[in-house]
């Protein structure tokens, strides 16, 4: 697939300088620009690979003003990083723009789906499930009964939508994801032996919500396990039955969740942070990499370590606690010349 600097400047709203019918048909780095590529220049630490670069069509800041000799075709816009983060936007849109019904496939006949459909080959599509338009379901992908997926849904290939499950509007779910998993139940007998508690609710994905690769959100016990509006979810990450995220809110890989625990709107949730069951967090709320939260937590808290700390104390705690070997080796030290004395 091949696009002029004329084309590309319409879709950017840009200004072309330099051959406005040179094609490019590939993506590079600036510093690894080859002939028939496309790159941009939005950081001034590589301002000077704009001047040896063999990109065929370089995206720059309008403001940009050249010292040397400049090979390439320049695409003039307001932002370069932004752009060119609109036109692989644009790319992966006209790339992944496949429709129609591939076969084999097993689509049931109390299925409903919309308009400008893509089904990959060996999907499954149980009974009374109801698709939007537009929505890609890529090969092997499995929707059990029941499911109501949105407009524009992207469920790439492997991932596993269980029974009742509800996605919105707008959703990408990730290769081997899994929606509506059961939750983690079970009760101890007299015996001591560990009896399955059923669940019986559901999973509820709101709008623009991104689920990563092999990340697993159980169904609630009673009830459903929510995400909503605006979540990103990484590769990885574990939420648990009857958990709610609130709307924006942006988690790190290798997360888990447990059961039960309400999170607020806004929150940044670094990698491996381990958040125990049946506590709420609040809006705003950031908390760092491999961090463990066993407590409530307030509004716009920030939190490091395990158990966590608010970022400051976590900060001043480490100053000392990093020389503890020294610092009582000190101790040791100094209780001996008391004794002694």
């Amino acid at each position: 697939m091949k696009f002029t600097a004329a084309q590309i400047a319409v879709i950017l709203e840009g200004e072309v300088e330099g051959n406005p019918e040179i094609e490019v048909s590939k993506l590079s780095k600036i510093e690894e620009g080859e002939p028939e590529s496309l790159s941009f220049l939005a950081n001034p630490k590589y301002t000077q690979f704009i001047y040896t670069t063999k990109a065929s069509i370089v995206i720059v800041n309008k403001i940009f003003k050249a010292e040397k000799k400049i090979n390439s075709t320049l695409i003039r816009v307001e932002d370069a990083y932004k752009s060119f983060s609109k036109l692989l936007e644009y790319y992966n849109q006209v790339k992944m723009n496949k429709t129609g019904v591939e076969s084999p496939v097993f689509i049931s006949k109390s299925a409903i789906y919309g308009e400008n459909i893509y089904i990959g080959a060996f999907a499954y599509l149980g009974e009374n499930i109801k698709i939007g338009n537009n929505t890609k379901i890529y090969p092997n992908v499995y929707i059990g009964d029941n499911v109501t997926i949105g407009d524009n849904v992207i469920l790439f290939s492997g991932a596993k939508i269980y029974s009742d499950t509800v996605i919105g509007d707008n959703c990408v779910i990730h290769s081997s994801a899994i929606l509506g998993a059961d939750g983690f139940g079970f009760a101890p007998n007299e015996q001591g032996e560990f009896i399955k508690v059923p669940q019986t609710g559901n999973v509820i994905i709101e709008d623009n919500v991104d689920v990563g690769a092999a990340t697993s959100i159980d169904r609630a016990t009673l009830g459903s396990t929510i995400i909503r509006k605006g979540v990103k979810l990484d590769n990885h990450i574990q939420i648990a039955h009857n958990v709610e995220i609130g709307q924006n809110t942006v988690i790190a890989a290798q997360t888990g969740i447990a059961g039960s625990t309400k999170i607020g709107k806004n929150c940044m949730i670094g990698g491996q942070v381990g958040i125990v069951g049946h506590i709420t967090i609040g809006n705003n709320v950031k908390i760092q990499a491999q961090s463990g939260i066993g407590r409530n937590v307030k509004d716009n808290e920030t939190l490091q370590g395990s158990p966590a700390l608010p970022y400051s104390d976590y900060n001043k705690s480490y100053v000392h606690f990093k020389n503890l070997p020294k610092t009582m080796n000190r101790i040791n030290i100094l209780e001996k010349t008391i004794t002694n004395d």
